[in-house]
């Protein structure tokens, strides 16, 4: 199956988002993603990509501190009012889709009443600006499983499939078997695995893809068996290890075209 091959904006430490749009344009992908929730960015970025011809595909909304939303007090709000915008930019750049953590770290807050009415509330305020909430799965299974429960008959709520994550975290959790039909963003790039000698280390190192132990071709068959006809997008950092750094931004970016072309073609 063709899909669109694309890449987040945030890749080159050292460029500003809008100026590494042009590089990714050049090499040859077709969608990109940001992760901010500012207006007049997310404007700039969407005036780029017009002028260039590329598609921006989603908006990643703020996430540190994402437990507070499942604890009373008012330190929930920043991050509240942060998704909001987020959904706002999305709306005025036509990206129309946000993607939305539900917890952070091994011990996140239990799952409760009050965390559920701010999510309710956030579905409900994308719901009316016609924008998708895109739920991505981290440590908690269950925490995720709750809330694509919750919503399962809600059209404006979907899943982004971060391959990542589950390899590093939950490696027995088979996401796009649950939740392919839902899918309606990616998240691609490799790791070294969940440490056996550590097991609750971080490994999300986001490498580019092959030079990590993901299993591409098997994540390729399972897209095709459930239908997922959506792009194929990598969220990676050229300060993710020395070497990235060292290379010259528009060979590292060419390089993860590469071989984001290469898993499109498994």
């Amino acid at each position: 199956m063709k899909r669109k091959l694309g890449i987040n904006c945030e890749c080159i430490s050292a460029f500003s988002q809008t100026e590494t749009l042009s590089i990714i344009k050049d090499v040859g992908f077709d969608n990109f993603f940001a992760e901010t929730y500012d207006l007049r960015l997310c404007s700039a970025l969407k005036n780029k990509a017009e002028q260039l011809g590329l598609h921006f595909e989603f908006i990643h909304s703020p996430y540190k501190r994402v437990n507070e939303l499942w604890l009373d007090g008012e330190e929930y709000r920043p991050l509240f009012e942060g998704i909001l915008q987020s959904i706002d930019c999305a709306n005025e750049s036509d990206a129309r889709i946000v993607i939305v953590h539900v917890s952070s770290g091994w011990n996140p807050p239990c799952v409760n009443d009050l965390g559920l009415s701010r999510y309710d509330k956030i579905v409900e305020y994308a719901e009316k600006k016609n924008v998708v909430i895109a739920f991505e799965n981290l440590r908690k299974f269950g925490n995720l499983a709750c809330l694509m429960d919750r919503y399962e008959n809600v059209k404006n709520v979907g899943f982004c499939y971060d391959c990542g994550h589950e390899l590093c975290y939950t490696e027995t959790v088979p996401f796009l078997d649950i939740y392919g039909t839902r899918t309606v963003c990616t998240h691609l790039h490799d790791n070294c695995g969940r440490s056996k000698i550590d097991p609750w280390q971080n490994n999300d190192q986001h490498l580019l893809p092959f030079d990590g132990v993901a299993d591409y071709k098997t994540m390729i068959e399972k897209m095709n068996k459930y239908g997922y006809s959506g792009a194929l997008t990598l969220e990676i950092f050229n300060k993710s290890r020395p070497d990235y750094a060292e290379m010259s931004p528009e060979n590292f970016i060419r390089t993860a075209f590469e071989r984001l072309k290469k898993i499109s073609l498994l």
